[in-house]
């Protein structure tokens, strides 16, 4: 399911590129979804992408962390009543956008100038579900220095919230804050007692 997304993704982004008008019709406008309730934009945002940098980066992560969630799916699948592992993880996904972007709609949806494209909000929910489910594994920041992922999920969480609320750069801090605790949170949401996962 990882590679039908990442694929979708792809094809989606490249082809916006060059095609202005198709990338402004998909791209998250709060203003547009609040004052015209096109709310298809909560989830055809994540299929767009502002360069080949950010595509790769997010398809890359994507890659790296989503067969291992899709894995733990099928162990949820067998221990709670979420009995269709790839169709969850889907909507898990799926929801991780949607979710990733609520707050930013609260926030920008009178601001008609906003806009915001990219999977990165759904991403940081299937990182931080792989990090719930492996706590103690190693991730490498900046693709070279290891961390545990413990250490790894609180840094991100604080220096996201610290960049929402400065509004550092051009990146939707807001939606990876969000996508990251959504993430985290949806084990416990489909089964609490998958708290195991982080007391063992």
């Amino acid at each position: 399911m990882t590679l039908i997304i990442i694929s979708i993704t792809t094809v989606v982004s490249i082809i916006a590129f060059s095609r202005r008008n198709w990338f402004e019709k998909l791209l998250f406008n709060p203003y547009r979804v609040y004052h015209y309730r096109e709310w298809y934009r909560l989830l055809t945002h994540g299929v767009l992408h502002v360069d080949w940098i950010h595509l790769i980066v997010n398809m890359l992560v994507l890659l790296s962390f989503g067969p291992h969630v899709e894995k733990y799916f099928e162990l949820m699948s067998e221990m709670t009543w979420l009995k269709y592992p790839l169709p969850g993880y889907f909507l898990f996904y799926l929801l991780a956008l949607v979710v990733s972007s609520l707050g930013t709609l609260r926030k920008h949806r009178d601001h008609e100038w906003y806009n915001s494209a990219g999977a990165s909000g759904a991403v940081s929910a299937v990182l931080f579900c792989s990090i719930f489910f492996e706590p103690r594994n190693t991730l490498l920041l900046m693709g070279i220095i290891p961390v545990k992922a413990y250490i790894f999920g609180p840094l991100y969480l604080i220096y996201s919230y610290y960049s929402a609320r400065r509004g550092l750069g051009n990146i939707n801090h807001d939606s990876h804050l969000a996508g990251a605790v959504f993430g985290f949170c949806f084990p416990l949401l489909i089964d609490v007692r998958m708290i195991k996962w982080l007391i063992n």
